[in-house]
Order: C-alpha cells, then structure tokens, then sequence
C-alpha cells in the first residue's frame, strides 16, 4: 500500500502570510504544494491536501485534517522573512523536535534544495508550532527561501521546476519506494498501550508526542492501541523500544505489515 503525504500550503485566505512588494506568502505556498504534490503523485504516493485554494484554516485544524486522513508523513510548505530585506538567504526546516524521521526528512530536504541554489540553513527546532506539535505523524515545515530577499525569490521563480522536484525527491529519499517505509518489507511499531477508553489513550499519545515521538492511536477490536513509530529495521523499533522502557512505558514490537 503506497504511502499517504498530506501537504499543507502554509496560510491562505484572510491569512496571506509575509508579504513584500505585492508578493503574497499564501500563493507561493500554494503553488509549491500543488506542484510538489503532482510530483510526488508521479512518483506513486498517495498525495492529500489541506487546502488546494485560497482558503484559511487555523493550524489546529490543519492538524485535525492530517490526523483526519490517516495519512503517513506532513509537510508544510512556507516562505521565511526577515525584519529587513535582502538580509538573510536560504532553506531551513522546522520540526518539533530534530529526532527520528521527521530529522531525516528535514535534512534530506534541505539538501535537495540545496543542490538547486538555496543555502542550507539547517533544521530547526520549533516545538510551539502547531502543525508540528499536534499532527500525529512525521511532520515538518519548509520555509522554501525568504520572500524579501531578491536572490531567493530569483531562485523560487527560475528553478521552480527543480525546486519542487527537489522536494519531492527530499521526501522519497527517507520515504523511500512506495509504500509505508518503502519496498513492500515489514513496518514494525512500538506499542506503548491498549485501552478501552479512547480518552486514555488520547492522553497518552499526547504525553509521547510532548516527549517528540511520532505516535498514533490504532483500533484494535474493542480497544484502542498507542505505537510508535514506523520503523523498517527491527533493529531500529529495538532501540526505540529500550528509550521508552527507560522513560516508563510498558511496551511490545507489533509488525504492521
């Protein structure tokens, strides 16, 4: 089963986001997102959207559509701005906390963009950003160029093509083939608890993602099982689970598939 990418254009509607000579934050983003979308589309992943036009919604809800759709991965698309233009230049992405796959994602993508002209600001931990610290899977956010600085812009315009394909390509290469941890090989998960009550493990999962696991609550008959992770090596989902025993949690490896 390919993979799901749920891709946010930053902003939208009432919200333009920064603005510099008539140049709206909102519609770059949403330009980016479309494109990279189709791209990673191609590329045969499931691809959802949490907004296709100039709409708004708050970033709670933004977060609520991800966790909505089940999907396995979030990416945010921006554009960053300083105080004065023409005074910082580059990519940077932001995660909430520069751990696990959402790190390796960030990393790769900054060094896809890199190769198209962007310097690499590096990844950035920003843990009070909404998007980030409520949507319950990997999740990062893009800040693709400042959009008052002239080189950046030239670089957004110009390469555009590439730039989103650099993306895209950022992604597959954590993602890896299609499909949820890429070449149809067994996914392992760290389960965390089972319950009966949903809130109980509501409030679990939101203790792991406070302390920066990517974690989810799965159905399972009559109750409701917390794992973490998406771990394609047993060695890895073997690590994961010794970091959780030694904060607390009475764990067990399931294979997903």
């Amino acid at each position: 089963m390919a993979a799901t990418i749920m891709i946010d254009a930053g902003h939208g509607g009432s919200d333009s986001g920064a603005v510099h000579n008539g140049r709206l934050e909102k519609d770059d983003n949403l330009r980016l997102a479309l494109a990279v979308g189709n791209i990673l589309e191609q590329m045969g992943y499931n691809v959802e959207y949490t907004r296709t036009e100039d709409v708004y919604d708050s970033p709670s809800e933004k977060a609520r559509i991800a966790n909505r759709s089940g999907a396995d991965y979030f990416v945010s698309l921006h554009r960053n701005s300083s105080p004065y233009p023409n005074t910082y230049s580059g990519v940077e992405t932001l995660v909430y906390s520069d751990s696990g796959v959402r790190g390796e994602l960030a990393r790769s993508v900054n060094a896809e963009l890199e190769k198209v002209g962007f310097n690499n600001l590096g990844v950035n931990e920003r843990p009070n950003l909404t998007v980030l610290r409520r949507t319950q899977m990997p999740a990062i956010l893009v800040e693709a160029g400042f959009i008052n600085t002239d080189a950046d812009n030239r670089t957004f315009d110009n390469n555009f093509d590439a730039m989103a394909q650099a993306i895209a390509t950022g992604i597959k290469n954590v993602v890896g083939g299609v499909g949820t941890g890429g070449g149809g090989g067994k996914v392992y998960r760290v389960q965390t608890g089972l319950f009966r009550r949903y809130g109980n493990a509501q409030f679990m999962l939101e203790q792991l993602i406070e302390q920066g696991y990517e974690a989810e609550i799965v159905e399972s008959g009559e109750f409701f099982a917390v794992q973490v992770g998406n771990y394609t090596s047993l060695e890895d989902a073997r690590e994961a689970q010794t970091q959780l025993r030694n904060l607390g949690y009475d764990t067990l490896i399931v294979t997903v598939k």
